[in-house]
């Protein structure tokens, strides 16, 4: 009998034991890199990124060259002699610096487009990391219930021998295994919910979904967290992404205030002329040759007043949306801080709780040198080892799911 106690006690011993292992992994800041370069949606910010800078070179340009060409049907004459066509050109300039402040407004829109790609690959690392910690939390999961089962088993021969000794009840060998029927239906929910969070990841990082991922075999929450500072919070590219779009209209202003100036054009006319066969004179036949100069001058200018109103009230939304924005990104921040800290606690707790349910392990062992070993109360302690356990791992996944939003927000 003492040397069936002293098995199962070895049994407990190696079987939580096996969480301190560490296996190699695949690392998730390679993972991160490998979906920075792959991942679709950074590619197309990237693309739009391009297609807005590309614009400056659309603006840069001065209004097209006009060039006309008229024949006269019926010649008209002229004391030199008749005319016979016209051929015209015509260049509209733009006012001084209007070209530079189009320039200007491009390329503040593209500035405001780059913190797209900013903020899409923030939010990628913290998808990323996400779904690895939802990965590990599935499979360390898993790995308990496993050691659970083979416990349980262990339990389920002894309660076997019990009973062929009139100790035990066939009732307490059939509730047992009804337990490990159950722990295994969870475990198999838990693999099947173990490939679908792996597609997602792969997919994530663009490669085939039936790609395996290696998880670290452990994770333990840091004995002190990185202070964190809040001021931090204003250099993020959501807010930085307002102040450009500020800038943008102003640029638009400036732009709105240029095209308000004239424009200038210069043209030629060129109107070749017969010679008259009547007579001679000074010049006759002599082509025409008339330099032209015109102004475009906006003198119904309500539009740009209307427009300059407009891009008023646009600077005074965008002041809104930042704060409204920034309120949400301090709160989204404290939320995940105190929740980091709780976390911390529950894991604290749970690592407690789960020393007192071995220790309670322990007594139901030597209880068992005196055949005195209860199986119900063998299963209210396992029953109660495997809920301190997966509290442990949640609270473990739950530190480093704020720990990622924290670094989204003041990273």
């Amino acid at each position: 009998m003492k040397n069936k106690a002293h098995n199962l006690k070895l049994v407990v011993v190696l079987v939580f034991g096996c969480l301190s292992v560490v296996a190699q992994a695949q690392s998730l800041d390679l993972l991160i890199e490998e979906a920075l370069q792959n991942n679709p949606e950074i590619q197309k910010f990237e693309l739009q990124y391009r297609i807005a800078s590309e614009k400056v070179n659309e603006v840069n340009a001065i209004p097209n060259t006009e060039f006309a060409v008229g024949y006269f049907i019926s010649e008209p004459e002229t004391r030199t002699g008749a005319q016979r066509a016209r051929f015209s050109v015509k260049q509209m300039l733009p006012w001084f610096g209007n070209i530079g402040a189009r320039e200007n407004y491009v390329s503040s829109l593209a500035d405001a487009k780059y913190e797209d790609i900013v903020i899409a690959k923030r939010k990628l690392i913290s998808s990323v990391s996400q779904s690895y910690y939802n990965l590990y939390s599935n499979k360390a999961k898993q790995q308990v219930l496993k050691e659970n089962i083979k416990l349980l088993e262990t339990y389920e021969t002894l309660a076997l021998t019990s009973v062929e000794a009139g100790k035990a009840s066939a009732v307490d060998v059939l509730r047992l295994q009804m337990r490990q029927n159950e722990m295994q239906q969870l475990r198999e929910v838990l693999q099947q919910q173990f490939l679908s969070e792996q597609t997602n990841l792969n997919n994530l990082l663009n490669r085939d979904n039936t790609v395996s991922v290696q998880l670290v075999a452990e994770l333990l929450i840091p004995t002190e967290d990185v202070e964190i500072n809040s001021p931090q919070l204003a250099l993020h590219p959501e807010l930085l992404k307002y102040d450009k779009l500020y800038k943008s209209v102003e640029q638009s202003e400036l732009l709105n205030q240029k095209e308000s100036s004239p424009m200038i054009g210069f043209g030629l006319d060129y109107i070749p002329v017969s010679e008259r066969t009547d007579m001679n004179l000074m010049d006759n036949g002599k082509d025409i040759v008339m330099p032209m100069v015109s102004v475009s001058i906006p003198i119904f200018n309500k539009k740009y007043k209307s427009v300059s109103k407009q891009n008023e009230l646009q600077q005074q939304e965008i002041n809104y949306q930042k704060q409204e924005r920034l309120n949400s990104l301090e709160t989204l921040l404290n939320k995940a801080i105190s929740e980091r800290i709780s976390a911390r606690i529950s894991n604290a707790t749970a690592t407690k709780n789960l020393k007192q349910a071995k220790d309670a392990e322990n007594i139901l062992i030597k209880s068992y040198e005196t055949g005195t070993i209860d199986f119900k109360d063998v299963l209210d302690i396992q029953e109660l080892q495997l809920k301190f356990q997966m509290n442990q791992i949640e609270t473990v996944k739950t530190y480093y799911m704020q720990t990622t939003i924290i670094n989204y927000l003041i990273q």
